[in-house]
């Protein structure tokens, strides 16, 4: 039997998602020791994610309209030279603005050429599974977070961070790149595929797609969903730590969150294949809230494992179920523009979280009020998702066998 293109796409995806966003994420290990090691206060290196995030978003809505118009290869591979560009340069900051701007701009910049080009490519290919094709290549961040965050904390703890930023930045140059060589897009089908409507019954233009309500309202929710969880995953290493735990120890309660985030990409893509992607996002948002007020009152390790493992499900879930209903909304033809744009005002809300968490650390002494706020974002976030209308399509042409996965 002739394997489906289609999934090694997705075993592409990954991969270079695991270590490309998995690179970025590590700064979350790397937040105590440059802090002790160069004397730089939390917010300051928190404002680097908080850079990293808006240029991640930026990158992302400008790969993903190139990925549209050059395909998806030319994007990866030169993402995956920015980014171990940026990792190595950032290596060797001097001062807290070199490392903002190394890490913050280039890695950023950079590893938005990933998740939003690849899941586009994804559901480009596939028709009867795409919501857990798209799961799966999600599922890259989990893994990512799993896997490089406690490599970083190992480099970290046998050498120092600048040895460990250096060798994850090699790291991105030999496994990114020759993955990107194998990225197709799919054949062309026989006739214009399943796409969003005007009153004319035409597909849509990004011009047009952008000024719709549905457009505002996912863009909304995906941004009110990622400030609600971006403070609590990026403190959630030091708040483990601020409650006597060893650093090694509290970095595997972020790697069961990204485990549990992980199954959760998993069964949420292949619930909303039967349920749809709305009722399950609702049903995600609202266990994510859950989970980010019960950190309000978890004090040992045990419960700190506890929470993780909800909240991990939980904001893993609700990730890869934007995409579907950007393609279900907007069609496949400006796909990757379309979430591009929605990823960018999404990464709005991750660029606040870290930020926010660090301040309010540094003037309050703790992270209580980090937790209550994003416990009532996210509640916000419900709302917005229960106020997403269902998609307006077409008849589709019957998809050519190639792609009907």
């Amino acid at each position: 039997m002739k394997l489906f293109y289609g999934w090694v796409v997705v075993a592409v995806g990954i991969v270079v998602t695991c270590v490309g966003v998995g690179a970025m994420l590590s700064l979350t290990i790397f937040l105590a020791p440059m802090a002790e090691a160069m004397g730089w206060s939390r917010t300051g290196i928190s404002t680097a994610a908080l850079v990293n995030w808006l240029c991640m978003g930026a990158g992302a809505f400008l790969w993903g309209a190139l990925s549209d118009r050059f395909g998806t290869r030319a994007v990866v591979l030169a993402g995956g030279a920015l980014l171990g560009l940026g990792l190595v340069t950032a290596s060797r900051a001097a001062t807290l603005g070199q490392f903002q701007l190394l890490f913050g701009v280039l890695v950023g910049l950079a590893a938005g050429s990933f998740y939003t080009p690849m899941t586009a490519t994804t559901a480009r290919w596939f028709t009867r599974h795409r919501s857990l094709a798209v799961a799966l290549v999600s599922a890259g961040l989990s893994v990512g977070s799993a896997v490089m965050g406690p490599l970083a904390r190992w480099l970290i703890s046998s050498y120092d961070w600048r040895f460990a930023m250096l060798v994850i930045g090699d790291l991105v140059w030999l496994v990114v790149i020759p993955a990107a060589l194998l990225v197709r897009n799919p054949p062309a089908p026989p006739s214009p595929g399943v796409g969003a409507v005007t009153a004319a019954g035409g597909e849509l233009t990004v011009a047009q797609a952008l000024r719709t309500p549905q457009f505002a309202a996912l863009a909304l929710a995906y941004f009110a969903c990622c400030a609600a969880h971006s403070g609590p995953i990026f403190h959630m290493v030091t708040n483990v730590i601020d409650h006597g735990v060893s650093a090694m120890t509290a970095t595997t309660v972020l790697s069961v969150a990204s485990l549990a985030s992980l199954s959760g990409k998993i069964i949420c893509g292949l619930v909303a294949d039967r349920a749809g992607a709305k009722r399950t996002l609702v049903a995600g948002l609202a266990l994510q809230a859950v989970a980010v007020s019960l950190y309000l009152f978890t004090q040992d390790l045990a419960g700190f494992y506890a929470v993780a493992l909800v909240f991990g499900f939980a904001y893993g879930g609700v990730m890869p179920l934007y995409a579907i209903l950007v393609r279900e909304y907007f069609g496949e033809r400006i796909m990757g523009t379309a979430f591009g744009a929605v990823a960018f005002v999404s990464t709005l809300g991750m660029a606040l979280g870290p930020w926010a968490g660090g301040w309010l650390y540094d003037t309050f002494g703790g992270y209580f009020w980090l937790f209550l706020g994003s416990f009532g974002i996210g509640l916000g976030a419900v709302a917005i998702a229960f106020t997403f209308r269902a998609p307006r399509t077409r008849a589709a042409a019957l998809p050519i066998p190639s792609v009907a996965h």
